[in-house]
């Protein structure tokens, strides 16, 4: 299999996952209207967790190696670990940019898909960061679940919007 292909896969099977979050969300999970303002603080604690990890981790390599130890250039798993960081990071904004108000827009839905949302990013992310490690298409998965998830929820709240 071509690594384009490899590539597809992965995405496919984020956006299947990203499809299955949001209807396990609204299927299995309900939360009263008044916890929305809450839930939506507290959907974000998942995935800074995760981040704490990978700063740490980035951190510790820094520590043991002295090569990068005073700032010099990152590379092999230390290099992987940055990329995954920064690409968390710019996830994570776009997350915050859109949950809180498709928790609002989604109405009686809206707590329950955001903390759902909250705590398949975090799988997600680490998916993307052993997919990363592990081999570089393993983490199209991982990108994709964490992408996709914020995509179709802002879609939803629109469509709400327009509906």
């Amino acid at each position: 299999m071509d690594r384009q292909r490899k590539f597809a896969v992965g995405m496919a099977a984020g956006v299947a996952w990203a499809v299955a979050v949001l209807a396990g969300a609204v299927v299995f999970v309900t939360l009263p209207v008044f916890a929305l303002m809450p839930t939506i603080m507290t959907a974000f604690l998942a995935p800074g967790l995760v981040m704490i990890a990978m700063v740490g981790r980035l951190a510790q390599r820094r520590f043991f190696d002295e090569a990068i130890v005073d700032g010099g250039p990152l590379t092999g798993a230390a290099e992987i670990d940055r990329r995954v960081l920064v690409n968390t990071t710019e996830q994570l904004v776009l997350a915050m940019a859109v949950w809180p108000a498709a928790a609002v827009l989604l109405g009686p839905e809206g707590p329950g898909v955001i903390l759902v949302l909250g705590v398949a990013f975090a799988v997600a992310r680490l998916a993307f960061w052993a997919g990363y490690h592990l081999a570089p298409p393993l983490r199209a998965f991982g990108f994709a679940a964490t992408f996709y998830p914020t995509v179709l929820v802002a879609l939803w709240a629109l469509w709400r919007v327009v509906v």
